[in-house]
């Protein structure tokens, strides 16, 4: 039974608890989240359109993507503090305007060297910054498919191998189409890149060692595995909101995916994004109307419904902290499972 509980607009420590709800479809939800819900905007900016990428760095802050501002920002508690420029350019690097509207990186995550690896997004490849210095090294992980360049890499995710999966849609070309004249590949792919945290800094990358693992995926977007990464969950956003799971071989390719979830009929403003795992294996993500938590037998358990439009969740803090870009600001949750941070 639906039930929703509120919490009053207040104003605490220059933060913001925002009077939204929790949709409780299944009794489950209450053994995930607190209730009543408390939604936190921790950070925001009025030049901000469009916050992604999400990571939170084991040092104490949290970094995430502004795509349409090409940059990344670095935010540091306390919440209500204003976020600082990381770095710009993080995508698109030409010395023309770009001609689209989306011109930054996208997700991010860390390898387990504690690198930051980038979806480069308008940049068309993935990379790895080699130390936290903005001004640091950055090293080229895949670039092309078969000679032919990658459309606009949006997330990723390590096993635990060090093999780097990421997808392929085509929202960072200028157009966002798949007739755009930049778009060379006829397909919106996942991909593996072996041996990726192997990969030495500053190398080329090993474009013999990219492998497309699906392509029949009209928009493919967060990605993210099973606590025991015998999954790969990956959502698609558009025409049809759905998530997918896919059996995760000894060999790290995928079997036959099947479809977790199927929110088409759902008209809240917002698409499956990205996403992240709690320690039991549901599943955390940006969806229509907010953040929808799934289990691992695709149970809608419940949605946390968000004051904006939604794109990517993180853990950070201890783990227990869910942190969501939405629109033009960032928010948390604090959670009662939580996840691993990568």
């Amino acid at each position: 039974m639906k039930t929703l509980s509120f919490l009053l607009l207040l104003f605490a420590s220059s933060a913001i608890l925002f009077a939204q709800s929790l949709e409780k479809l299944s009794p489950e939800i209450d053994q995930l989240i607190d209730s009543p819900l408390h939604i936190e905007k921790v950070t925001t900016n009025p030049d901000f359109k469009w916050t992604e990428g999400p990571v939170w760095i084991h040092s104490g802050y949290l970094l995430f993507a502004e795509i349409p501002g090409n940059a990344i920002w670095k935010w540091t508690p306390p919440p209500g503090s204003s976020p600082v420029l990381f770095m710009r350019p993080s995508g698109y690097v030409g010395t023309a305007p770009y001609k689209g509207p989306e011109p930054g990186s996208n997700g991010m995550t860390l390898d387990a060297r504690s690198r930051l690896t980038v979806a480069g997004h308008a940049r068309r490849n993935v990379w790895r910054l080699e130390s936290m210095d903005p001004h640091g090294q950055i090293t080229v992980l895949a670039d092309e498919y078969q000679g032919k360049k990658l459309n606009s890499p949006n997330d990723l995710v390590y096993s635990q191998n060090g093999d780097l999966y990421f997808t392929d849609p085509p929202y960072g070309l200028p157009t966002q189409k798949d007739s755009d004249p930049a778009k060379q590949l006829p397909f919106n792919g996942v991909y593996r890149i072996r041996h990726a945290l192997q990969q030495q800094p500053g190398a080329s990358p090993d474009r013999a060692a990219l492998e497309l693992l699906v392509k029949d995926l009209p928009r493919p977007n967060g990605i993210a595995f099973s606590p025991d990464q015998k999954t790969l969950y990956v959502d698609n956003s558009e025409p049809k909101k759905f998530w997918m799971k896919y059996p995760v071989k000894p060999d790290g390719t995928l079997g036959a995916g099947a479809i977790l979830y199927d929110a088409s009929s759902d008209k809240s403003p917002g698409s499956p994004d990205g996403m992240k795992i709690d320690r039991n294996g549901n599943i955390y993500s940006a969806g229509p109307g907010g953040v929808w938590i799934l289990s691992p037998s695709g149970k809608h358990l419940g949605t946390i419904r968000m004051p904006d439009r939604t794109s990517n969740v993180a853990w950070g803090d201890g783990g227990r902290m869910l942190y969501i870009t939405a629109s033009g600001s960032v928010y948390r949750v604090q959670t009662r499972v939580g996840g691993i941070l990568p």
